[in-house]
């Protein structure tokens, strides 16, 4: 069990710090943002939790299609983390009201939305984040080891 609180919390803060950082390349790369480098980015305290379930959703899938090619493997990665993203946008919504990325609530919304709730534009970067995750996976189960029979 250690080793998988321990995982919990990796994924947790590997991806508030990616969202942190996605946010402000994102922001410092828009049309119309001021040519100052600050990369302010940001990122939400329920997104943790939401990153942490990684260790129960995003291991099992690994494993899963570890022999599978990587383009095919980079398609599910994709398929797979923006049905999270819009399981969890729903649900923040519908518990609090608001869902803190909401695509639709913006001076312009996005092109490729689906119900504010993901971007499918953001596919590629999906299907790349799950292939570089692999690594950081493999890295995390000989730093903290799945319990016999977990997975």
């Amino acid at each position: 069990m250690p080793g998988i609180v321990l995982r919990f919390v990796a994924y947790g803060m590997l991806g508030w710090a990616i969202e942190i950082v996605w946010t402000a390349v994102h922001r410092a790369a828009a049309p119309g943002a001021e040519a100052r480098w600050r990369l302010e980015g940001r990122t939400f305290l329920w997104m943790f939790p939401i990153y942490g379930s990684m260790v129960f959703l995003y291991e099992p899938l690994h494993e899963l299609l570890r022999p599978t090619p990587w383009p095919l493997r980079a398609a599910v990665y994709a398929a797979a983390f923006l049905a999270v993203e819009y399981l969890a946008g729903w649900l923040l919504r519908r518990v609090t009201g608001v869902c803190p990325w909401d695509y639709v609530r913006r001076e312009r919304p996005a092109r490729w939305q689906l119900h504010g709730l993901i971007r499918l534009d953001y596919a590629p970067a999906w299907a790349l984040l799950g292939l570089g995750l692999e690594p950081v996976h493999d890295f995390l189960l000989r730093l903290a080891p799945l319990a016999l029979g977990a997975l």
